[in-house]
């Protein structure tokens, strides 16, 4: 499977009447200030839109994937857009359901604008008539005082509505409670709104639908204070079939970030995806046309066994966020750990991202008999049964049978001069690491 996967080659799907409805078919509003004026807004003159990403963690997730993405979409249909990476929200952090969040330092949270900053930029265009820019709301947060901030701003915000809002509303009827340092969040993101509206025409925010009370408090600010009309919509959570919370795994986030999630582990999170999310999710992460991905439903209502869905979504996704020739490498890693490439040919990364999840053991370099490795890995309970699997031709290393018992592993056999991998059978495997 080999498609390009680039900027250039993005494009919406010409088969619907206007993006707006390529949005709805897709899954991607869930709610919305005003579907028809919406409607009528992106399908006229290119508008200018924001969606904001707050460096509260050294990378983006899953979840800011779909605004990515979704921002991308905007862009193709004509439209400007403003990533806004927050320099000041970042420092306070909007409420979370549960608890207070930890403040994080200003060089910190400084160092963690940059890097949202490079990955946003991967995903949109810089060039042509409705090229992206980068905004960052401490460039208009820093020389405003607190008492200007009250005066300008707060005097437009009623606590009454502020408090009835979802994520406050939660957080007040906890132990917790809420500091009046998240509580003022929402008004914080007005003002950018108000800002963007000002100094670019902005009339367009979107977001996730769990994010529809900061939404909201811009376009309320911008109303009250300017007299105009902008809108927000949200995109809904996105949850798997069984109820579960999507993007986690074994409690991890799925960062786009490759130090902090492999481009192997990334795509594999992608190709074990349920038959019943695999749909859902073509239509969200990927620029499949509605052909193609109806194509592709049939595939799994058919031949649910076969996962052409599900390579697709994982080929498509990953080439996005990691590039077509990392995901080509991650494809090769694999077919290569199970006995249909040259493992050789891995460079150390893939190699032990793509061996990551299998059992392991560390030997010394005069343990490398191949009975002592079968029983060292646990692939053979017993020597004994080291030699059956021998006897019955199922032991490899590095995908080389291995058929004498008495066979030692050369130094020029190791992996990176320090792994082995090993298999009994088709499907039992194992790393080794020999001790420096």
């Amino acid at each position: 499977m080999s498609h390009v996967n680039t900027l250039e080659s993005q494009h919406n799907d010409s088969a619907f009447a206007n993006i707006w409805q390529e949005l709805k078919w897709r899954g991607l509003v869930h709610v919305s200030t005003d579907e028809t004026e919406l409607e009528k807004l992106l399908s006229g003159e290119p508008v200018t839109y924001y969606c904001g990403f707050d460096p509260t963690a050294p990378s983006l997730h899953l979840g800011n994937l779909v605004q990515l993405l979704l921002m991308r979409r905007l862009q193709l249909a004509g439209h400007k857009p403003l990533g806004l990476v927050g320099g000041s929200t970042g420092l306070i952090g909007d409420p979370r359901p549960t608890a207070e969040r930890t403040l994080n330092t200003k060089e910190t949270v400084s160092e963690w604008v940059g890097r949202l900053q490079s990955q946003v930029q991967r995903f949109l265009s810089f060039d042509g008539d409705n090229a992206a820019r980068l905004v960052n709301n401490l460039d208009w947060t820093a020389p405003l005082s607190a008492i200007d901030f009250l005066r300008d701003i707060g005097k437009h915000f009623r606590v009454g509505t502020m408090m009835r809002k979802d994520a406050v509303a939660s957080r007040l009827s906890s132990d917790e409670g809420i500091s009046y340092t998240e509580f003022s969040y929402q008004i914080l993101q007005g003002m950018d709104f108000l800002q963007l509206n000002r100094e670019y025409g902005c009339v367009l925010q979107t977001g996730g639908s769990d994010q529809w009370g900061n939404l909201t408090s811009g376009t309320e600010l911008i109303r009250k204070v300017d007299g105009k009309v902008v809108h927000a919509f949200g995109t809904p959570l996105i949850t798997n079939a069984d109820g579960t919370k999507f993007g986690k795994s074994e409690g991890n986030a799925i960062w786009l970030d490759a130090e902090m999630c492999t481009p192997y582990t990334f795509y594999q999170f992608w190709l074990n995806t349920a038959d019943a999310d695999v749909i859902d999710r073509l239509k969200i992460f990927t620029f499949l046309s509605r052909s193609e991905i109806e194509e592709l439903a049939a595939q799994v209502a058919d031949r649910p066994f076969a996962r052409e869905a599900q390579r697709r979504l994982a080929y498509e996704v990953t080439s996005l966020v990691h590039s077509v020739e990392a995901t080509e490498k991650v494809i090769a890693a694999s077919a290569a750990v199970f006995g249909s490439g040259d493992l050789h040919a891995l460079d150390e990364k893939t190699l032990a991202a793509a061996t990551a999840e299998l059992p392991s053991a560390t030997v010394e370099p005069s343990e490398l008999g191949i009975i002592d490795l079968l029983v060292a890995s646990g692939l053979s309970d017993s020597k004994s049964a080291a030699r059956r699997t021998i006897g019955e031709g199922g032991a490899y290393v590095n995908n080389a049978k291995v058929s004498d018992p008495d066979a030692v592993i050369g130094a020029d056999q190791l992996l990176h001069g320090k792994y082995l991998l090993l298999r009994r059978g088709k499907k039992s495997l194992a790393t080794v690491e020999v001790a420096p």
